[in-house]
């Protein structure tokens, strides 16, 4: 994901050490745990040393300061929830290339963030990109989430631990079924993984979802998401031609008498929606809720 500039960076230093973190709660994270934890997920376990998993947790410190001083140049503030999801899920773990079954942690929590490639033509974004993204989609402790577009498995992860239940859904059989284990092997038991497209969401789930994250880039919302969608729900979708530039992430909230309203958001550039999405003649309905008007940025 591309954002705007970061020249925003505020001066002062982020007090990580302040956060209230779930993760601070429970047991060390520990090279142990991450290679029991990566031989449980079913994956080729990685030769790390312990030398390179204390180059990473330095990293990783790191990485989490900047990310604070990011969002609060973006909000005005981070969202306490969004850095406690990110200092708890092991970012490291989820370095994986599935179509070549080789892992990668060591390349994980770069100093200078961007995307990390997991095979089939998917990526793990950066890590400054997805806290925008998580941050903008207002996750409360009592919803029910859905991302379109598993990928690695980390923004799903994240969700997991900010929301009451997480639903994910990838249309790469093969990455799907790689990464669909993650969860179970971090002992996630409110994350949800299938293979299937997510043009149609997930119509079993009964209620419907409080938020919808498309994490690929639509070239418009599709109606089914809107339809599973509850009332006081938000879609954070980017929406643009595929491997174009001119791409754009808008926020789409649905009142409580089921009107849509839509909100154009910051430039994005991510790889497309495949699928339904991109078979000939699947244009929106003239009546889609797709086609209201987007509004400037806030």
């Amino acid at each position: 994901m591309t954002l705007p500039s970061r020249r925003a960076l505020l001066a002062a230093p982020f007090l990580l050490a302040a956060l209230p973190l779930r993760a601070q709660e429970q047991q060390p994270w520990t090279r142990e745990r991450l290679l029991a934890a990566w031989a449980a997920s079913g994956r080729p376990v990685p030769n790390l040393t312990p030398d390179g998993f204390a180059a990473i947790q330095a990293r990783r410190t790191r990485g989490l300061q900047r990310l604070g001083q990011y969002l609060t140049a973006r909000f005005g503030e981070a969202d306490p929830a969004v850095l406690r999801a990110f200092a708890e899920v092991p970012r490291e773990f989820f370095h994986h290339n599935y179509e070549g079954n080789y892992a990668t942690p060591w390349d994980a929590w770069e100093d200078n963030a961007k995307p990390w490639a997991v095979g089939f033509g998917s990526a793990l974004s950066d890590y400054l990109g997805q806290a925008y993204m998580t941050q903008v989609s207002a996750v409360k402790p009592e919803h029910v989430t859905l991302e379109i577009g598993t990928g690695s498995g980390f923004q799903s992860a994240i969700l997991s631990r900010m929301a009451r239940r997480s639903y994910s859904i990838e249309i790469i059989e093969r990455l799907g079924r790689g990464v669909g284990p993650l969860g179970r092997a971090l002992a996630y038991d409110n994350l949800e993984t299938r293979v299937g497209d997510g043009f149609f969401g997930w119509p079993e789930v009964q209620g419907g979802f409080d938020l919808i994250i498309v994490t690929c880039a639509a070239q418009y919302a599709p109606p089914a998401l809107f339809q599973q969608l509850k009332p006081g729900g938000r879609l954070v979708i980017p929406i643009g031609q595929p491997f174009r530039r001119g791409q754009f992430l808008y926020i789409y909230t649905k009142d409580e008498e089921g009107k849509i309203h839509s909100r154009k958001d910051v430039g994005v550039f991510f790889i497309p929606m495949t699928g339904r999405m991109m078979q000939p003649g699947a244009q929106p309905p003239a009546t889609t809720p797709a086609q209201a008007p987007a509004q400037p940025p806030a």
